[in-house]
């Protein structure tokens, strides 16, 4: 399989991959105590949103928009990786709304039926969430069509010649669909939404407010030099910042004092191995095999799976895109290959004359 190919099969591993890892700190997916402590966390409405400024701005006006119209707002899709915010945003959607919401998932569907039966049950104005709505079945998926454009669908009773289409018609409605794959969305499903957001990973100065605003919740006391040091471990995601915030306060309640500063963060993600830079043991596994055994590569994905003790898909789909987003790795088609920059990171010396397949790729 070629390393970019993309589709059903793909996503379905690596959802299969991310959760054999599911108890990673640095993961972006949602494990049950994450559920349960961002029900506290969340943010009710969009001035108290962190992050995600023209997401917020271009969604404000949609909103205030439909209620000076009176009217159900228009049918929002958010894409971005796991733990941005897109459940909080549908939720808040909803509050700003003053609508109920009810929240099911993609793979939670997969007859027309259990859309049918969802739709149906649906009162005016409410929001259904969506998520992962990538991975929807085809023929709800082709339900959802009619039902967000024409606010109906068919129901079909019986099977073969006698079978009967029963037009049921449904109140008007918002959806919001979520997505770490939007481009698994076919066009017909993208083009049916009036609004489609892109969340982007946060900056470090943004995850620092995410922080001290959790600690605050918490009741956790932590200071600027304290929520610096988690924000930057943190890989742009606000989840992992909450998640690793909650493991230093343990520490900090364990070994210290409980004040959170510098000195305790970076004792605390010591211990659970995180790195500065975010890395966790896997990833630094994977950079560690490729520069040790491998000169920095060129190398295919299945030896270095070998080398690592992993399948294959844990290595594709869990460490390696943060790798690449972090320049520490290059997929190239002729293998994995390590930039300057991960030889620097594992405080590392490259081969003196270079790695054959290197110099090419980046100047070296």
């Amino acid at each position: 399989m070629n390393w970019d190919e993309t589709g059903p099969d793909t996503d379905e591993r690596a959802a299969d991959a991310a959760a054999a890892y599911d108890d990673r700190l640095v993961t972006g997916d949602a494990d049950g105590e994450d559920t349960a402590v961002e029900a506290a966390l969340r943010p009710k409405d969009l001035d108290e949103f962190v992050g995600q400024e023209k997401v917020r701005e271009q969604l404000d006006l949609v909103l205030k928009a439909a209620r000076a119209r009176g009217a159900t707002a228009d049918h929002v899709l958010l894409s971005g990786a796991p733990g941005l915010g897109k459940t909080t945003l549908s939720m808040i959607i909803a509050a700003e709304m003053n609508a109920p919401i009810r929240i099911t998932s993609g793979p939670a569907i997969q007859h027309a039926g259990d859309l049918a039966a969802i739709l149906s049950s649906l009162q005016e104005g409410e929001v259904l969430f969506l998520d992962e709505i990538h991975r929807m079945s085809r023929p709800a998926e082709e339900m959802l069509y009619m039902a967000m454009e024409d606010f109906r669908v068919d129901v079909i009773v019986g099977k073969g010649p006698g079978a009967t289409a029963i037009p049921l018609e449904l109140p008007p409605f918002t959806l919001v669909g979520a997505t770490t794959r939007a481009g698994l969305l076919p066009p017909p499903l993208r083009d049916r939404f009036g609004f489609t957001g892109h969340m982007e990973f946060y900056a470090p100065a943004e995850l620092e407010r995410v922080v001290h605003r959790s600690a605050g919740l918490l009741d956790v006391a932590i200071d600027t030099a304290g929520a610096a040091e988690i924000a930057g471990r943190s890989r742009g995601t606000p989840r992992i910042a909450n998640r690793l915030l909650r493991r230093v306060r343990d520490y900090a309640q364990v070994k210290a004092d409980g004040v959170i500063d510098r000195e305790i963060a970076a004792a605390a993600l010591k211990v659970y191995e995180v790195d500065a830079r975010g890395l966790d043991r896997l990833d630094r596994a994977v950079l560690g095999a490729l520069l040790k055994l491998f000169g920095g590569g060129p190398v295919g994905l299945s030896t270095l799976a070998v080398a690592v003790g992993e399948e294959r898909e844990t290595v594709e789909e869990v460490a390696e895109p943060f790798l690449v987003r972090e320049g520490l790795l290059a997929r190239t088609p002729r293998g994995r290959v390590a930039t300057p920059a991960a030889w620097a990171h594992l405080g590392l010396v490259p081969p003196q004359h270079g790695v054959k397949g290197q110099a090419g790729l980046f100047g070296a």
